[in-house]
């Protein structure tokens, strides 16, 4: 069991109106670039999750790093591993497969995995210069936003 701030006791669930919600942030967040600590993978996939739901799990993280060693860092204290474990901590892993629009996806296995958010047959990435697409079977894992 880790110690991450976000109680695992907490009851998410879409909003009715999460569609226009989370269409409303994915195209707030457009063309915004990537920036450890305010805008990286792992916190587009968490304000994706904050427009679906109303609740941001980041909220703890936002603005307390500035590389991905410091991110690690911070979530090392937590006696987390990375950000994938924080979603395991958090959601239900689920196949790929088995992924709907808004579920999170998981990229890559070796080294960092990105965060990205399910879209129909593709997932939409953070890039450098803003919001990109990459085919479903690109993702590795996935977790169910409820």
């Amino acid at each position: 069991m880790t110690s991450a701030p976000v109680s695992p006791d907490l009851t998410l669930t879409r909003l009715t109106d999460w569609r226009p919600r989370l269409v409303a942030y994915l195209a707030g967040v457009t063309a915004r670039p990537f920036a450890y600590g305010t805008h990286d993978c792992a916190l587009f996939a968490a304000g994706a999750v904050e427009a679906m739901t109303g609740h941001d799990l980041a909220a703890h993280y936002r603005g307390l790093y500035g590389s991905l060693k410091e991110g690690l860092k911070l979530l090392g204290r937590e006696r987390l591993t990375d950000h994938v474990a924080l979603l395991r901590y958090l959601f239900e892993e689920i196949p790929a497969a088995f992924a709907t629009v808004g579920d999170i996806a998981v990229i890559g296995e070796v080294g960092t995995p990105a965060l990205g958010i399910f879209e129909g047959e593709q997932i939409i990435v953070l890039r450098e210069t803003g919001l990109g697409l990459m085919p479903r079977a690109a993702a590795t894992l996935a977790f169910r936003v409820p």
